[in-house]
């Protein structure tokens, strides 16, 4: 017998239709002799419909507020999903997150998992009762209900995975596994039967949309073996590991990001602490920095830009704007653009990388406004309307077609 967790996202419970399918996935793990915890999105669109009537209402609501409201869109997927399980005669109990025992930090909106209480689950568990949880949330030390954050119900499934020691921890969802780019744009995207936590972390980093960064950062940490895989076929998908074993190749995929806004800060002084001043506060508002580039100094003076989320560059100017040293600056923001990235652990030893890259880039006539390298990725800032067309150019400068 094995404890198998399986984590639904929101289109494979988008409909009646597809939480039936669901249900008949789960029962048929359920009657092999498995123990099952699932864990499941919002239907569908649901948790966009819910921001936009936020934003009827109040368009700049609290953060705490938001994740009362967002939350219930994952108690409506268990409860449904659990009566499809009911109508198919196998014993079934939904949990919402903080039923489950998830607690978390007090960050509403992007809150971390410090810790899963397993009581209640074991005890579901040894009922022999198949356990539907809500993912995504979960409650911090004020009582109050918490997010994870956009796709935090990936981080919910490796989190039980990793606290309940399950032998497998599978991620469901509209595509067959993990492609080397994505497959609905791309004519000949790969699928991969492997990736390394490392190459996968990079990936969903980076935009691709198939895995929550921060659940591979915990299937890493905790050793859970993960499989990405489709709820709408029957076939093998691609197992996240350490290690792999098939041959490598260089590059193991291309990769788009839209959600991006680069801040210009333009004439800083160009004296030491500058930066630690910038990046300190940014920090103290938990805004995370991705590409960062900063000017040769010349007339005693130097710019820096520098990348965020595209939610926080409202956040960023603002706690900007508030630093004494910066009022005689000017400040930028574009949020008009978009990073676009080949990722592959085996690119360290193939010279030549970024010169292909770039050379695609430059077949297009794309223009490139910012580089970040690092051992696995290359990552380039250019405008937004020409991210489909550089990932095309580079995927076939990697993956030609035969």
């Amino acid at each position: 017998m094995s404890l198998i967790v399986q984590k639904f996202g929101g289109s494979s419970v988008a409909n009646a239709e597809r939480v039936m399918n669901v249900a008949r996935i789960v029962t048929n793990t359920y009657k092999e002799g498995n123990d099952v915890v699932v864990v499941v999105s919002a239907q569908g669109d649901t948790t966009d419909d819910l921001i936009e009537k936020a934003m009827e209402i109040n368009p700049k609501p609290s953060k705490r507020e938001m994740d009362v409201l967002l939350s219930s869109g994952e108690q409506i997927s268990i409860a449904l999903l659990a009566m499809a399980i009911e109508k198919l005669g196998y014993p079934v109990i939904s949990l919402l997150g903080w039923q489950a025992g998830f607690v978390t930090n007090s960050t509403y909106g992007s809150a971390r998992i410090k810790k899963i209480k397993t009581d209640r689950l074991k005890n579901e568990i040894g009922r022999k009762n198949i356990v539907i949880v809500a993912g995504f949330q979960g409650v911090c030390k004020y009582d109050d209900v918490t997010t994870l954050g956009r796709g935090g119900s990936d981080s919910s499934a490796v989190a039980i995975a990793a606290a309940m020691h399950a032998d497998r921890c599978q991620i469901f969802t509209d595509v067959e596994g993990v492609y080397t780019a994505d497959p609905r744009k791309i004519q000949n995207a790969a699928k991969l039967d492997e990736i390394t936590y490392d190459e996968m972390l990079e990936l969903a980093t980076l935009g691709a949309q198939v895995l929550n960064n921060r659940s591979v950062e915990i299937a890493k940490k905790y050793n859970v073996e993960l499989e990405v895989l489709s709820s709408l076929t029957r076939k093998p998908g691609t197992i996240v590991k350490e290690a792999t074993q098939m041959e490598r190749m260089f590059i193991r995929g291309v990769t788009k990001d839209t959600n991006v806004a680069r801040i210009s800060i333009v004439g800083v002084s160009d004296v030491p602490g500058i930066a630690f001043k910038i990046f300190s506060k940014l920090a103290a508002k938990n805004i995370n920095v991705d590409i960062i580039l900063q000017s040769v100094g010349r007339g005693n003076t130097k710019d820096i830009a520098f990348t965020v989320g595209k939610g926080n560059a409202d956040e960023t100017i603002d706690a900007l704007s508030s630093l004494d040293f910066l009022k005689d600056t000017k400040i930028n923001c574009d949020t008009d653009i978009a990073k676009v990235s080949a990722v592959g652990a085996g690119m360290e030893s193939h010279p030549g990388t970024a010169a292909a890259m770039f050379e695609a880039l430059y077949s297009e006539g794309i223009n490139i406004q910012m580089i970040a390298t690092s051992e696995i990725k290359i990552s380039v800032l250019i405008d937004a309307r020409d991210a489909d067309r550089a990932v095309a150019a580079i995927h076939g400068a990697f993956f030609p077609e035969e």
